[in-house]
This record gives C-alpha cells, structure tokens and sequence, in this order.
C-alpha cells in the first residue's frame, strides 16, 4: 500500500513542477517582449485599407526587431479587427488596455470610430497614435493623443485650391455622413468659397446602401462643373459604378483621399479620375520603404496609409527607448520631445503642434490611369 502511494505522489509533484516550469517559462517570454497594440479594419467596408495599414505595421515589427528590438527586448505588436464598426473597436480598445495592459494603441481608420475608442483610452491614461483619422474634433481628443497624419483642416484647404486651380467654380459634393465626412464637407466648403467658388449641392450619404442613385442624381440637378466626393471603399465602388452607368462620369470627378475612395473600384471604372492623396512616402527614406513592402508581399501598397503604419510603429520604439521605460506617461513625454525636434519617418518629417498633431503634413495630387494611381 505504502509503495503504491510513492510513485503518485511523486506524478503529483513532477506534475506540479512541470506547471511551475511552463509558468515560468511564459513570464521570462512576457518579460522579454515590449507589447503595444493596434485596431484596424480587416474586415467590413474599409477592409482593403486595414490590411494595407497592417502589412505596413508588421514590417515595422520586423524592422525594429532586426534592429535588437527596445530596451533589448522583443518588440511585439497585438492587432484587433474592428470590423468596421464603433461598438466592436471599443471593446478591442479595451481589451488591449485591461487584459493586454499595453501603453500605445495605433488606430482606428475611420474617425466616427477612432474618436470613440481614443476617447476611451485617454481617459485610461493609454498613449493613442492616430495613423489615419483626419477629423478635426481628434485635436480636442486630451494629452494622451497624438496624430501621424495631418487633419482636415490642411487637407481641405488643399483640395479646395487644388479643384479651385483647375478651373472649377461650382462644384457637387458627396461624402459619408460621420464625423469624417462632415468634416470634409463642411471645411472644403468654407475654403472653396473664399476662394470665390460655390458647392451647388451637398449630400451626405448612408454607409451600407446598396445604392446611391437617388443621391446621385439629386447632385446632377445642380449641373456642376465638377463633381467632388470622398467615400470608403467598398460604398465608393457602388458610387462610381453607379455615377458611370448615369453618365455622371462625362463631367470629371475629383475625389479627396483617392486611394481610399478608389481602393475596391474596378479599374476600368476608376480610369480618368483625378483627386489628393496623402502624401503616401516620401524622399530615400519611403522608396527604401515601398521597395522593402513590395519584396515582402509581392505587391505595391494599394492605400497611403499604410505608411503611417509603419512610422508609428517606428516612432513608438523611438520613445521607448528613449524612455527607457514601458510606462505609458514615460513615452508620452518621449513622444513630445522626439515630435518637437522632428522624427524622420517615411512619411516625411513628422513633427507635433502643441496639441501632439502633425504639422506641414505631406500630400500628393494624383490621377487614374493605366489601372494604378499616378502623379498629375
């Protein structure tokens, strides 16, 4: 009886020491990784986008760890799907805050979600890097906000002389009715007409319609020089596709944020557009960049996002290590003084305002031809 007891006991222990050994094991592994984390749309109307922006992220990751990673320590990235939607990217955003305890959150795309989600974690105190929202009310976000991209307010003042310089004067505008498009709308407007031009109609349309004929035929009553818009993805396809079947296309389309408005339009639908762009790369610095994302993936990048993916990422372990802490108040200041001096990133120089927004932000006028977005 006595010896039969021995050899389970012994089981119980070796047992339990194997569980101290995987614990421990997955400590030393926690310890020697720096975690932040992102929330992209890999799914839903802005999916094309999202990916783009996480191919960029990755290589990022990859960049940073071939180069010793922070703090000597693997850096390491935790990537939530949005979906596409508000309520599901506030819960990825908590999640990463109160589970995956990170200090940085990169995200979202669309403003009518990333201001929900940022507002969450500044008040958590959690560090948040806007890598692609333009809304203006992002600058009234709190000190734990910073921006990558430039706000409406430059964009709009540059599509508004951009349109204005090739000879438009009145104009059609469509955009989604968020804090994004109204933002736009709104702000083109006002700098259209100081320059002497007018919006004849404006209209914001209804994400996830199967149709936009109605809209687009109220815009053609107006009989414009030009038709203005901007829309995601995949409701831009059914814009355009709808626009051209109407003949709207006879007169010419200029679209604010092309890469985004055209990502998931056919080709031959979206040849002999014109429009802006974010700056998407910039100078030695973005060719080595787009020539390292090609090798990768085997394939150009299809949006001007996913370069500010790539700077955050960069910019993130600049003020870590610079730091030399994980906490998110020490990167905070870090990023305050690396974005004061200027931060060479492939997006151009990055530098922050005294809101932590992006100053002299970089954008390109583009056209559609030959299937790829091309300078003008």
């Amino acid at each position: 009886m006595r010896s039969s007891r021995v050899p389970g006991f012994r089981r119980a222990r070796i047992a339990a020491a194997a569980s101290l050994l995987t614990l421990a094991g997955t400590a030393a592994w926690a310890q020697d990784s720096v975690n932040i984390g992102a929330v992209l749309s890999l799914t839903g109307a802005n999916a094309t986008v999202g990916e783009d922006v996480r191919r960029g992220i990755m290589l990022g990751v990859e960049h940073v760890n071939a180069k010793g990673g922070v703090l000597g320590k693997k850096f390491n990235i935790i990537i939530e799907d949005s979906g596409g939607n508000p309520t599901t990217a506030l819960n990825a955003a908590r999640k990463l805050a109160t589970v995956d305890k990170v200090p940085v959150v990169m995200g979202e795309y669309s403003s009518g979600i990333t201001l929900p989600m940022a507002q969450y974690l500044v008040k958590e105190g959690v560090t948040h890097l806007n890598i692609a929202s333009s809304s203006t009310k992002i600058r009234q976000l709190g000190a734990t906000s910073f921006s990558l991209v430039g706000l409406e307010n430059f964009g709009n003042q540059f599509s508004a002389k951009d349109t204005w310089d090739l000879g438009y004067r009145k104009v059609a505008m469509i955009a989604p009715n968020n804090a994004y498009g109204q933002g736009v709308l709104e702000g083109y407007k006002a700098e259209f007409e100081k320059l002497g031009g007018k919006v004849v109609t404006e209209v914001l349309y209804t994400a996830g319609q199967s149709t936009y004929r109605r809209e687009l035929q109220q815009m053609s009553r107006s009989n414009p020089d030009a038709y203005v818009y901007t829309a995601y993805g995949q409701e831009s396809a059914v814009i355009n596709r709808e626009a051209e079947e109407l003949g709207l296309r006879k007169t010419p389309w200029y679209a604010i944020l092309m890469s985004m408005s055209l990502s998931d339009t056919p080709p031959a639908i979206a040849n002999g557009q014109i429009g802006m762009e974010l700056g998407s790369v910039q100078g030695a610095a973005g060719k080595a960049y787009a020539d390292a994302f090609k090798a990768k993936y085997t394939e150009g990048f299809k949006t001007s996002y996913t370069g500010y993916g790539y700077d955050g990422v960069l910019l993130t372990a600049a003020a870590i290590e610079k730091a030399k802490a994980t906490t998110p108040a020490a990167i905070q200041a870090a990023l305050k003084e690396i974005g004061a001096a200027g931060f060479p990133g492939v997006t151009g120089t990055i530098r922050f305002d005294q809101d932590r927004q992006r100053v002299d932000p970089p954008y390109d006028k583009l056209k559609f031809e030959g299937g790829k977005l091309a300078p003008r």
